[in-house]
Formats: C-alpha cells, structure tokens, sequence
C-alpha cells in the first residue's frame, strides 16, 4: 500500500474526452490519478504517460462498471495502490440511440447498469473509504439536458440521466454528514469522440452552434472547468446540486 499523503482522484471513463481533460486538471493539482477504462487499454496507457509526465502516479483499471464484482475489484487495486480515496468523478456514460418504440430490454438494462449501476456502487465504495480516512470528499457526475428536455434518439440516455440527478440529491443528503459533498454538472452538446454514434450528430452541432446564446458550443474545457470548481472548498456549501454549463441554450423555448 502507497502511504503517500498526497490525494487520489478516481475519474470512471477517464482515457479521453471529458474524462481525460478532468484528468489531467486534477494531475495539475497534484492528485495521484486513477484512469478507469472499458476497452482501449493503448488510450488508457497513453492518458496515463501523459499525466505522470505532470509529475504524477497514475493508476489504469480496466474495469466495466455495469458489473458490480468489477467496480468491487477496482476498488481493491485502488487501496493496495494508494490506501486512499478522495475524489471521485462519475463521468463514463454509454446508451442505445433509437426512437423509444424501437428499444428492447437489452438496449434499456444496457444503458441503466453503466449509467446509473454504475454510479451507484462506485459512489457508495467511494465513500465507505472517504468516511473510514476521515477527511471527507467530493464526489461530481456528468449528467446533460436530455435529462430534462426531449432529445431526438436519446430516450435511454436522457432517462439515465435524470435518474443521475436524482441519485446525486440522495447521496447529497446522506453523505452530508460525513463531509462528502456530491453534486453533478450537467453539459450541453459537446464535440467528443461520444457524440460520433449518434445517428444526427451533424445536425445536433450545428443547431447548438447557431442557437447558443454564448456564440459557441460548449467544450470539454467548459465542463471541465465546472467540475473542477464542484470538487473545490469553495464549493463547500454547494450540496445535491446540478450545475448547467450550456451557454445559456436551455433558457430557450
């Protein structure tokens, strides 16, 4: 077991995109890393190279969250690596992009283990270690405005989402008393390797583009930026909420 003082960082889905660019914020601070991937081992090993060239130690578990015995096991290889917890980041998300008439049970479970299962038990692991060091922490997920607003073939995701909101107060109020702030961000459309499954991605980009009251859509950076400041003390009265970076596009009709 690492005795090192300094902090750990968990970010699920964390080898690229939004994960990655929270990463590599969180290295700058000094946070030893944990990069949880699913599949591209060679990503995952290339993000880690690039956060230990910021001076660093680094982590990679390949690890499917939807499966509860795998979250149990990264967990494991976190305490015998660091022998601490102190930041984690529910960012992987996955779903089945299709009209809701068209999806089947395996498309929903699918979409619920990863988003939602997922969440679940990593916070609860999580936190089981942050209250055991006695410290506290600060837990953030990444939700999106499909949670709230109909977006075309997003019915899974969306409802996943909602239900990342919801899990987020629950966890806020009972961890609370154990000093483990938990809040979530929740972004507009973004330019990631994510958005290339869907169906109307072009179509998506260019309406956020055009429609943004900020001029621009929102990137990686932006949301970044928003989770960085939740993990933050000077969010420390800030409890079960849901931050909207979009640029101001929900506020239209």
């Amino acid at each position: 077991m690492e005795n090192s003082n300094k902090k750990v960082a968990l970010i699920t889905g964390s080898s690229r995109g939004i994960g990655k660019t929270i990463a590599i914020k969180l290295a700058k601070q000094g946070y030893n890393i944990v990069i949880n991937y699913a599949r591209s081992r060679s990503k995952a090993e290339e993000t880690a190279e690039e956060l230990r060239s910021l001076g660093v130690e680094v982590l990679t578990v390949k690890a499917n969250i939807a499966k509860k015995d795998k979250v149990e096991e990264m967990f494991q290889e976190i305490d015998e690596q660091f022998g601490r917890l102190d930041i984690l980041v529910n960012n992987a998300a996955s779903g089945v992009l299709r009209p809701v008439m068209e999806l089947d049970e395996s498309h929903w479970d699918w979409t619920m283990n990863i988003n939602n299962k997922g969440m679940l038990f990593c916070s609860q692991l999580a936190a089981e270690r942050m209250k055991q060091q006695g410290t506290g922490g600060a837990i953030v997920s990444l939700s999106s405005l499909g949670s709230q607003r109909y977006l075309k073939n997003y019915t899974t995701v969306g409802v996943s989402k909602a239900a990342v909101e919801a899990l987020t107060r629950y966890l806020a109020v009972e961890l609370a008393p154990s000093n483990i702030r938990v809040n979530a961000v929740s972004g507009g459309a973004v330019d990631t390797d994510a958005l290339t499954h869907f169906p109307n991605r072009d179509e998506l980009l260019a309406e956020a583009r055009e429609r943004t009251p900020a001029g621009r859509i929102v990137e990686p950076d932006d949301l970044a930026d928003a989770v960085m400041f939740l993990l933050s003390d000077k969010a420390k009265m800030i409890c079960g909420q849901t931050i909207v970076v979009d640029g101001g596009i929900s506020i239209l009709t």
